[in-house]
């Protein structure tokens, strides 16, 4: 059986020896690879970060910046950490060996190289990128974009950090009723308009949706990536939340459907966030008593027949920006003591 070509690729090659260059390369479009050149590592690094390859292949002994130097640079960037790195040197030694290992090198040839072994890890190391390329796009596809690049920076671990944020939690008035009454076809196609809504108004202020249970959600504002004004994006998306189902209502009375309320709840405060499950299944989530008194503020919606509630936390962080109403100390349940409300788009008030 003939042994199969690995897939064509854009391959960069790094090596001050012009001679070594004009052969890797002419051996490597034999191949049927395209390929650019970099006579020492500081050359390499700009065309990395310039335009994109699929595999890198690194000398050691460069003027400027070394190979070791290269791959340093490469480990600490986010954008340029996985991209697979084969060294080919003459440099001898198994200390050397080790540490382009340890610096994230997929394989280590001596010169002269191989040309058969140099094709099987080429090949070898591009299925490995084209792996892992398949296993980001899955995680951008079912987590959010913030997630996603949290996951690329960190990388996954279980457990949770202590970060200061907002949450918000929101869901639909009515909503039992509004599903008697009506097929289950008319209510999917409610919920994807609904939620392909409060998704954009959420994500144009920073915040990340991280649960949706029926007709209600939860969102982060300041997790997992860091954000300033966090407790101020948490209410302008809440106040876009509103705009956009009051749209979407025009359009349901048109066409003789009942109009749908929302309210939605805002906490500001410390929480203990992460991901949480198991190494098969895990979702990023926060946890705290932030997060209940969001939940709570987001119940007492329907008692005080106000669309926005926050805490006092989250008013201090208004500073006066938005006007609210101060609804007084309130008894919420799972509460030990009374918590003073206010209710946003109302008259200006000072927070106390």
């Amino acid at each position: 059986m003939a042994e199969a070509d690995p897939p064509q690729a854009r391959l960069l090659v790094a090596d001050d020896n012009k001679v070594n260059r004009l052969l890797l390369t002419r051996g490597l479009e034999l191949q049927g690879h395209s390929v650019g050149c970099a006579e020492n590592g500081r050359i390499a690094l700009d065309m990395l970060r310039g335009e994109p390859f699929d595999l890198l292949l690194l000398d050691i002994e460069m003027p400027e910046m070394d190979g070791f130097q290269v791959l340093e640079e490469l480990t600490a960037d986010p954008k340029l950490r996985d991209l697979p790195v084969i060294v080919t040197s003459s440099l001898e030694g198994l200390d050397n060996i080790v540490r382009c290992i340890e610096l994230g090198a997929e394989d280590y040839l001596p010169k002269p190289v191989n040309a058969v072994l140099l094709k099987a890890r080429i090949g070898a190391s591009l299925e490995k990128k084209r792996l892992r390329d398949q296993q980001k796009e899955l995680v951008r596809r079912f987590a959010t974009s913030e997630v996603a690049q949290d996951l690329e920076q960190s990388g996954f671990a279980l457990g949770g950090r202590h970060v200061r944020g907002s949450v918000m939690f929101s869901d639909i008035r009515g909503f039992t009723a509004l599903v008697e009454s009506q097929p289950p076809e008319e209510t999917i196609e409610l919920l994807n308009a609904y939620y392909a809504l409060m998704f954009d108004a959420i994500n144009d202020h920073g915040g990340v949706v991280n649960q949706m249970i029926g007709d209600g959600l939860m969102a982060i504002f300041g997790a997992p990536l860091p954000m300033t004004d966090h407790g101020v994006a948490a209410v302008r998306a809440a106040l876009e939340m509103v705009e956009r189902v009051e749209l979407l209502n025009s359009r349901r009375l048109a066409i003789d459907k009942p109009a749908i309320r929302i309210g939605v709840g805002i906490a500001t405060g410390e929480l203990v966030a992460g991901y949480t499950g198991t190494q098969k299944r895990a979702t990023y989530t926060c946890i705290g008593d932030t997060v209940n008194l969001a939940a709570r503020l987001e119940e007492h919606t329907k008692l005080a027949q106000r669309t926005i509630l926050i805490d006092p936390a989250t008013c201090a962080a208004l500073g006066g920006r938005i006007p609210v109403d101060l609804l007084g100390a309130v008894a919420l349940r799972g509460k030990a003591l009374p918590v003073e409300v206010y209710a946003v788009a109302g008259r200006p008030a000072p927070c106390a």
